[in-house]
């Protein structure tokens, strides 16, 4: 065992497997390695191999991970929660399958919220703290023999300094002064309060007007503010966050007309200064 071992411990698997899976229980497989090249790359691998809804996976270090527009995300080994679940919402009609970045979100805030840290979402996959990214999400849909499914993916911040966080607009539970930073409890919680937000959604056959678009509205940093859409043709559009419509879309107000933008419209949404 090494320094790095005890001010960074590797996940506790048993005890995750403990507090989810059991008879009767929704939550079907928990599996933990010690490294990996993507925990969405392996998820969507088992899904194709016939794996239930509620099977996840993590890793104490994930060494090619992605984010959207296939961006690179890397931290150090031990540093942060790299998670993966995979859902398979038959009732729920595919073109509300485009909620499903934004109920993470909000499990990704409420997880962060419950270790002492004040956090919000920003459209469409980020969460924040104090306007610093904390995590990132990426939401895949992989057809499998089964019907279609999709592989969540949730990178967390929470063992980084600042010298080891990629870019300055990061930050990390722990230079934010989190309650905990155990890992495993952070994990646990994020598993239960997603399990709690995706049932009821999924219950709802995916109408957001049941409750999710409330509650993320109420987190959502990029609404009221002036913004610079970078648009895939170069073009980029300015204007005022307005709304999120029922489609989980951004209603960007702009010279006079009101533009509603799907996460795939878009390239980046940044606050103008």
């Amino acid at each position: 065992m090494t320094y790095a071992d005890l001010d960074r411990p590797p996940l506790d698997a048993a005890a995750l497997t403990h507090a989810l899976v059991g008879s009767g229980t929704w939550w079907r497989d928990v599996q933990v390695t010690p490294s990996t090249a993507s925990t969405n790359a392996d998820l969507s691998t088992l899904a194709a191999a016939g794996a239930p809804e509620g099977t996840l996976v993590t890793t104490d270090h994930q060494q090619a991970g992605r984010g959207r527009l296939d961006r690179v995300w890397t931290v150090p080994p031990q540093a942060a929660i790299s998670v993966s679940v995979l859902l398979r919402p038959d009732p729920v009609p595919a073109e509300r399958w485009s909620w499903l970045p934004l109920l993470v979100g909000v499990a990704v805030a409420e997880t962060v919220q419950a270790a002492g840290v004040e956090a919000t979402v920003k459209w469409p996959n980020d969460v924040l703290v104090d306007d610093l990214k904390i995590s990132g999400i990426l939401v895949e849909r992989v057809q499998t023999d089964a019907g279609p499914a999709a592989v969540v993916g949730v990178g967390l911040n929470v063992h980084q300094r600042a010298d080891e966080l990629p870019v300055p607009t990061a930050t990390s539970l722990a230079l934010a002064g989190a309650a905990t930073t155990d890992r495993t409890v952070l994990l646990r919680s994020y598993a239960r309060v997603l399990e709690a937000l995706y049932r009821a959604w999924a219950a709802a056959e995916g109408d957001p007007r049941v409750g999710l678009l409330d509650s993320y509205v109420r987190r959502c940093s990029t609404l009221g503010q002036d913004v610079r859409v970078e648009m895939p043709n170069g073009e980029p559009l300015v204007g005022t966050a307005e709304a999120i419509d029922a489609g989980g879309r951004l209603v960007v107000r702009a010279g006079g007309a009101r533009h509603a933008l799907s996460a795939g419209d878009v390239v980046h949404v940044r606050r103008r200064p």
